[in-house]
């Protein structure tokens, strides 16, 4: 779940949400000042999310072929609420969830602090007093049942702070994060090749630097310390980000959360109905254990919405339904599981991930036959300027072929 990622031991409570029978037009404060302005970056970016996740939900019910979500509208009573949605023991689906949440709270100074990015306002000078905050985002995780369906992952949020009731009139700081990351259990490079394409080239309609970068703070990110291993194959992953036009990136972050079907959905019809074994299952259950094992030790969203008294059914729904653990299981060198782990100890670099290299299958299969159509004339014309020269005979030009 959302509810922001930055955390502090002494963060303030949020409200306990109150159940709703109806999705509100907005969940922005009636007495916010940008309530009134439809074009504010609050309210575009909150019907950007809930605008995804009817998309998104939408694609993953029609994957499914029968499965249906569940979902839970609340609200707080000082502004805000969510929408969370599941899918559980689907045909296709162990377990899917795609929330949205508007979040208002207050953060004590120090709070702020270790939550702002570093380049707003470092020098200021803080009194103690409360700092509200508003925050909005799309959450999302995706558990296929087949093992050779990878897991997916992706986040997208917005956040602010207001000026402190003991500060009137200081500026309003925002920045935004988020990012979209794959987990299989076992690696099908076209896969992998099609997936990270998607995400360049999201990225790439606005900065050409942002994949690289994006990609390696993915990999920085879902770093499983204890393990020593990334989580998985990685993606891209952003986070207070405010050193672009605030308009650009609102455009961005739309972009890559538009990206999540075209980037996913191929991979699951691809692989969905593939057979497996149970020994197959045991390893996807393996690998699920470690997905639990970052959420609920490094996620900062999780854990901080877990300390701050956060609606506890959407901070967990990002657990798979099953998980194993197994005493010093290690896959036998050279296997397709050993494979899988050494990818997720040793990622690819962010440069391996070009659109020259990853075309999709039936493009690069069109420029080879391209490729190989030239090289053929080209071998013709240079017999047939022998032959003119008769610098060889016509027994040897046809033995060529």
């Amino acid at each position: 779940m959302f509810e922001h990622h930055h955390q502090s031991s002494s963060v303030s409570m949020i409200e306990k949400e109150t159940p709703e029978s109806q999705r509100p037009r907005t969940f922005l404060r009636d007495s916010d000042e940008d309530m009134s302005d439809s074009n504010s970056v609050r309210a575009r970016f909150e019907k950007m999310i809930r605008e995804a996740q009817e998309s998104v939900c939408s694609a993953i019910e029609a994957a499914d072929g029968g499965g249906k979500f569940k979902e839970d509208v609340w609200s707080r009573p000082g502004g805000g609420g969510g929408i969370s949605r599941v899918l559980q023991d689907g045909a296709v689906w162990e377990k899917a969830g795609v929330n949205v949440s508007v979040v208002y709270g207050v953060m004590p100074p120090e709070a702020y602090r270790a939550a702002k990015p570093s380049n707003a306002d470092a020098n200021s000078d803080i009194k103690p007093g409360p700092v509200p905050f508003f925050a909005a985002g799309i959450s999302s995780v995706l558990h296929p049942k087949n093992p050779f369906a990878p897991t997916l992952h992706f986040n997208y949020r917005y956040f602010e702070t207001d000026a402190r009731e003991d500060a009137p009139g200081a500026p309003r700081q925002w920045w935004f994060g988020g990012g979209t990351d794959l987990t299989p259990a076992y690696i099908f490079e076209e896969d992998v090749k099609h997936f990270h394409l998607v995400q360049k080239r999201a990225c790439d309609k606005f900065d050409a630097s942002f994949y690289p970068r994006f990609k390696k703070w993915c990999d920085d990110y879902f770093y499983i310390k204890h393990r020593g291993e990334r989580r998985g194959l990685g993606g891209i992953f952003f986070d207070d980000l405010n050193d672009y036009d605030q308009e650009m990136l609102l455009s961005f972050a739309t972009e890559c959360t538009n990206s999540v079907v075209p980037a996913y959905l191929p991979i699951i019809e691809k692989r969905k109905d593939v057979p497996f074994t149970d020994h197959h299952k045991a390893w996807q259950q393996l690998r699920r254990g470690r997905y639990v094992e970052f959420n609920l030790v490094y996620d900062r969203g999780t854990t901080f919405g877990l300390k701050t008294g956060g609606r506890i059914e959407s901070i967990l729904v990002s657990l798979p339904l099953t998980a194993r653990w197994e005493y010093d299981h290690r896959p036998k060198e050279g296997s397709e599981e050993w494979k899988l782990l050494d990818a997720c100890i040793n990622p690819k670099n962010g440069s391996n991930y070009n659109s020259k290299e990853y075309l999709c299958p039936r493009w690069s299969c069109f420029f080879l036959s391209l490729s190989l159509s030239l090289s053929l004339r080209l071998l013709v014309c240079a017999l047939l300027i022998l032959r003119y020269w008769k610098l060889t005979s016509w027994c040897e030009v046809v033995q060529l072929f």
